[in-house]
């Protein structure tokens, strides 16, 4: 992983896989192994999640941009294991089935502070489009062909996509192209709502950036984190009494803030708040 913005336009199979570029307040995380479509291998989806972390744990971060080099967001697994590409041990001591490498890729966005958008440049297949499942928009190139194509490879899906996808684009949808396993168009995508606009490839990038700068500004970095984790958490909620519950702690403590204080003066005075909490101090947790 490296922090370059000037590492995204070499294409030299020499450089790092996974790079970490700086926008200003946004971080632009780069699969960069367009000799292979951006195919991802263990090592590199542990370069992501590495890359996340940094992106959490650094308060001038707003928000994160997942995208890749070339002509694709990711083609999937690199299968050149062959058959065996996806065998692997079992736990040494339970004999339990390890944990899927996606997975924790697709829980680690999941659990972002940040919020993280997908500029989709190219196609998407496989653990290509599950990890984008868990990011908050997802934008995508008006070329770009998306394949949840795990039964034609006689697996299952993957990267908690079972849980993700339905709540992204309904159950037909879902059970349709994960069973069917068919290559899905751009149009189709969007108007399922897999995705929320299609541009020419080479606008993915600015436009993501631009909706992240969108969600951010002016906003407080504390009360935006607990927002995403609130939208995300109550989704699997069996009724509003937990979303009450928890709303009401976050009110209550957001209530007491230096944040709320600076947000109100601001506004009454008609100026730009400048909030001084900040998300590497702690955030309260509101579903005790």
């Amino acid at each position: 992983m490296q922090t370059s913005p000037d590492q995204a336009a070499n294409t030299d199979s020499a450089q790092p896989e996974v790079i970490l570029e700086r926008h200003d307040e946004i971080a632009v995380i780069r699969l960069n192994r367009p000799h292979k479509l951006n195919a991802v291998t263990s090592q590199n989806l542990a370069d992501i999640i590495a890359a996340l972390d940094t992106c959490d744990a650094d308060d001038d971060v707003r928000a994160v941009v997942l995208t890749g080099t070339g002509r694709a967001l990711c083609a999937g697994a690199d299968l050149s294991g062959g058959e065996d590409t996806f065998v692997a041990e079992p736990d040494a001591d339970t004999g339990a089935a390890p944990p899927d490498t996606g997975g924790q890729v697709a829980l680690r966005i999941y659990r972002m502070t940040k919020p993280i958008i997908s500029a989709i440049n190219g196609s998407a297949a496989g653990v290509g489009v599950t990890m984008t499942l868990p990011t908050d928009v997802r934008i995508a190139a008006e070329n770009a062909k998306f394949g949840f194509v795990f039964t034609r490879r006689g697996l299952v899906p993957e990267a908690c996509s079972t849980w993700f996808l339905p709540r992204v684009v309904g159950i037909s949808a879902a059970v349709e192209w994960t069973v069917g396993g068919r290559t899905i168009p751009a149009a189709e995508a969007l108007e399922r709502g897999l995705v929320r606009e299609l541009l020419p490839a080479d606008e993915v990038l600015p436009r993501a950036i631009e909706i992240a700068r969108e969600m951010t500004r002016g906003t407080a970095p504390v009360s935006a984190a607990l927002t995403r984790q609130l939208m995300w958490r109550m989704l699997g909620a069996p009724d509003p009494e937990v979303a009450h519950r928890a709303e009401s702690i976050g009110i209550y403590t957001r209530g007491k803030s230096a944040d709320i204080r600076a947000g109100v003066s601001a506004f009454l005075a008609k100026e730009e708040p400048d909030f001084p909490d900040r998300v590497s101090d702690g955030l309260p947790d509101l579903f005790a």
